[in-house]
């Protein structure tokens, strides 16, 4: 008998139609359900049948199983699940009559279909959804309670201390909040701030789902909050200083106030409170102090012109404060740029009005100019030097709010002790130095065409730490708000040349005889002794020895102070420490060819200039200092040659405390910018500029002393920037027309200025380090440099000759009341009466001081940069201490 034959055993159950039934299989004709077997159990016949599971086994079921297993697949056989109702899917999906409370992935469907969710399901889910939210909303919108504003209206001091722990000043909490009746404020106030900020205020729910979203999105992405909120959102921001986390939480909480205040609270009691609370800068929360703080008036008496402008300022007055905030932000928020934007706001919200029907169009012309805004610092206890200290640190704080956690808006509600690097000590004798200089010189009643507009910046950094213990920021801080100390667009002038010698003594000069890439890599270490063109007039080359051609192919001549020349000629060679000491011009220019430009600007960025203060890096003069970096980077900067190449950052703060204890405290960061070789050679250069250079008048009897003179085009700047191992300082001095609002910073020449023929950085500058250091230093050890180790190969042929120049080579005359385009600066000779006198000391040396914007003087028809790389009276922005970019 063959094996399909074979007669299956008997069941226990069931008699013979039973047996039957099993031994015959399914009907004729029809295909076995799938998975059978041919068992008993394949077809529903277990132990103890009945009629339930017989009904399961019967004809309809054997057809809808045939019916499930057409479509050309056959599935191999399937054990039984031992369960009722038949055997299991080895898929995963539930065998026939076992439901599931949600049908996923589908049990009826195969291949894709599976996936593929019912309409039934996703229905459900949405309804789920949508009631978990109706319920959180419920449950979020009966948790919270509309704000009262009033309970912000007052803000606390800041308490600002001195190096020693002394308290410096309170302040910050004398401008509160002073809440008038909404008819005290002018209609026109109200409707410039709803026609700028939201012009559905009187009809909307008070919450804008769009703005909602972009801020859940950009703080999910780990960013800030960004505005487009309504005016009954921004109410209730304010209403909720007490939380100012930028958390998704917060956020949520903030949606469910203004719902309810929308909901519950008069529309114009909003806006009357959000008018009463909101910042205008200045430290004036709300309307009433606004107006007083920026006109000197009552809230009721502004003109539409007037409320604009305040309408403005609620977008951040930082940046449209026509005062400024150079402090924060030295190149984004100077006067020019904050006046420049607070009008344009200004006039589109005008122009709104206009259109929304708030304002007719003959009183709209009649505001088409900044309104006159009164002094920014009200507060007499930040007169002098106090108002710039302060500044200083909380400008400290909030650029560096990541790592103080102290934001703009968190400072202006106060509540921080701040505890500063300022020494009182120093501040006083550097303010003293100013003075000394400015009684004794500076006249401008007598001398009203040279002697006005006189300004002086000046800063003291410690090079072990980079704390900054002294800053002179101007006359006084209630009357002159610019920061000379933080930022001004004063070129440096030669005070830059260093840093031309540091990289050389870094990277070395460049092969001429080789490609450009491969002169990159195979480069000449230079020493000090190393061999370089004093020559005036000098042809500049490039490294390759190729006559350097502007992009209009025009050559270069780079001249030197008085048309000297220095060295013998015809090569009229001379070593770098000797052009260090003389400030040589033509051979500083072409030692920044022979190293690279690029190469120049490394050595400034790692000494601590900041990138953006850093101008025309692409032509020579970039290499004599048309740069306009500030005076406390210029003092960090050369610190880190102090330091034997160890860079450390400028700072102002040491640590905050508020009521929750301490909650910052700075940390000093070192890189090693230069290697102390290089480091020490510079200082060891330096040392002889003031031993017998240029820079004489900063001599300090018993103490070793560095630095470098250095005087821009055009006269218009001149510094001195020196150190000791203990403290590195540097002064400026200019003339700088800024008091004429809205027009452009003018910087100009110095010709006459304080009785001079000219003014340069051994005179003024360093008469007023030389008397502020003799001070600050006293009862300080007297510590020498470290010695520096030789370094690098002399370049440049067998040295010649080089003597000093003549006394007519070196004195210099300006026979033309407008002097050619040059940065020059003559050591006071004998021969100059006007510079050789009882305020300064005298010396034989004749030594220059030179940078230029251009190549050539005196009718010579060198090439000029462009007008945006270096004109001096742009008022460049670019260099401050915490901003700007680099």
């Amino acid at each position: 008998m063959s094996e399909h034959r074979r007669k299956p055993p008997q069941p226990q159950g069931g008699g013979r139609a039973a047996a039957r039934r099993g031994q015959s299989g399914p009907p004729p004709g029809r295909r076995a359900p799938r998975g059978a077997t041919g068992s008993p159990a394949d077809y529903g016949l277990g132990h103890g049948s009945g009629s339930e599971e017989q009904s399961y086994g019967g004809r309809a079921e054997a057809r809808r199983a045939a019916q499930r297993g057409s479509g050309g697949r056959r599935r191999g056989p399937e054990p039984a699940s031992g369960r009722r109702g038949g055997p299991a899917d080895p898929r995963g999906r539930s065998a026939p009559g076992r439901k599931r409370l949600i049908d996923y992935p589908r049990a009826d469907r195969y291949g894709w279909q599976r996936w593929m969710p019912s309409w039934k399901l996703v229905a459900g889910l949405f309804v789920g959804f949508v009631g978990s939210l109706v319920a959180v909303a419920g449950i979020g919108y009966a948790m919270v309670g509309v704000p009262d504003v009033a309970k912000t209206a007052t803000a606390q001091n800041n308490v600002y201390y001195w190096k020693d722990g002394t308290q410096m000043v309170a302040t910050g909490g004398e401008t509160n909040r002073q809440n008038i009746d909404l008819s005290q404020i002018p209609e026109e106030m109200r409707w410039a701030v709803i026609s700028q900020e939201n012009k559905t205020f009187y009809e909307d729910s008070g919450i804008d789902p769009k703005g909602i979203a972009r801020a859940l999105f950009n703080m999910a992405r780990g960013g800030q909050t960004q505005g487009g909120s309504t005016i009954t959102q921004q109410y209730v921001k304010n209403a909720m200083l007490n939380d100012q986390s930028q958390t998704i939480s917060r956020k949520f909480k903030e949606i469910f106030v203004s719902i309810k205040v929308g909901a519950e609270v008069d529309k114009n009691k909003i806006m009357a409170g959000y008018l009463n609370s909101a910042y205008y800068g200045r430290n004036a929360y709300g309307i009433q102090a606004a107006a007083r703080a920026y006109f000197d008036k009552d809230a009721i008496k502004l003109n539409p012109g007037e409320c604009a402008f305040l309408a403005a300022m609620l977008k951040g007055a930082t940046y449209y404060d026509p005062a400024g905030a150079t402090s924060i932000d030295p190149t984004g928020a100077t006067p020019a740029k904050n006046s420049k934007r607070a009008l344009l706001q200004m006039q589109d919200t005008l122009t709104k009005m206009v259109e929304y029907g708030h304002l007719d169009a003959q009183t709209r012309a009649k505001y088409t100019k900044l309104p006159v805004v009164k002094n920014p610092r009200s507060n007499t206890d930040l007169k002098g030097q106090i108002g710039y200290l302060v500044d200083l640190a909380n400008g400290y704080l909030v650029t560096h709010s990541k790592e103080t956690g102290i934001t703009q808006n968190l400072l202006q509600q106060g509540g921080y002790s701040i505890y500063t690097t300022f020494d009182r000590k120093k501040v006083e004798q550097l303010e003293e130095a100013v003075q000394k200089v400015q009684k004794a010189k500076i006249k401008p009643k007598e001398r009203p065409e040279t002697d006005t507009h006189v300004q002086f910046g000046g800063a003291s950094v410690e090079p072990d730490t980079g704390a900054i213990r002294a800053i002179y920021g101007g006359e006084d801080a209630t009357k002159h708000f610019t920061d000379n100390a933080d930022e001004t667009g004063a070129q440096v002038g030669s005070t830059f040349k260093p840093f031309v010698l540091a990289a050389a003594m870094t990277w070395g000069v460049r092969d001429p005889d080789l490609g450009s890439s491969q002169a990159q890599d195979e480069r000449t270490i230079v020493s000090p002794e190393s061999l370089f063109s004093g020559k005036n007039k000098l042809k500049i080359q490039d490294y390759n020895r190729t006559v350097w051609k502007n992009e209009k192919g025009e050559e270069w001549l780079q001249t030197n102070d008085g048309n000297a020349s220095y060295g013998s000629p015809p090569d009229y060679k001379i070593d770098l420490r000797e052009a260090m000491r003389e400030s040589v011009n033509s051979a500083f220019v072409q030692l920044g060819m022979d190293v690279g430009l690029d190469k120049v600007k490394e050595a400034a960025t790692s000494a601590g200039l900041r990138e953006g203060s850093l101008t025309g890096t692409t032509f020579p003069s970039f290499s004599i200092g048309i740069s306009d970096p500030s005076a406390i980077r210029m003092a960090g900067a050369y610190a880190t040659f102090a330091a034997s190449g160890k860079q450390r950052d400028p700072y102002s703060v040491e640590k905050v405390t508020s009521e929750e204890g301490q909650i910052f405290t700075h940390k000093t960061e070192t890189k090693q910018a230069f290697t102390s070789k290089v480091a020490d050679n510079v200082t060891d250069v330096l040392k002889t500029v003031v031993e017998k250079g240029t820079g004489t008048n900063a001599q300090l009897p018993g103490r070793e002393v560095a630095g470098k003179t250095g005087t821009t085009d055009g006269n218009k700047s001149a510094w001195f920037v020196g150190y000791t191992p203990q403290l590195s300082t540097a002064v400026s001095m200019f003339r700088l027309d800024d008091n004429e609002k809205n027009k452009n910073r003018t910087f100009l020449e110095m010709f006459g200025t304080g009785g001079e023929e000219k003014i340069h950085g051994a005179s003024f500058p360093a008469q007023i380090w030389h008397d502020y250091m003799a001070e600050a230093l006293e009862g300080m050890p007297k510590e020498g440099f470290p010695e520096p180790e030789p370094i690098g190969e002399v370049v440049n042929a067998e040295p010649s000759p080089t003597p000093t120049p003549t006394a007519t080579e070196t004195e210099e005359t300006e026979p033309s009341p407008t002097p050619s385009a040059t940065e020059t600066e003559t050591q006071p000779s004998p021969t100059a009466t006007e510079t050789c006198n009882n305020f300064f000391q005298c010396n034989n040396n004749g030594g220059t001081d030179a940078g230029t914007t251009n190549g050539g003087t005196g009718g010579d028809t060198s090439p000029t940069p462009t007008t945006t790389e270096t004109d001096s009276t742009r008022g460049n922005q670019n260099g401050g201490l915490f901003g700007g970019s680099g």
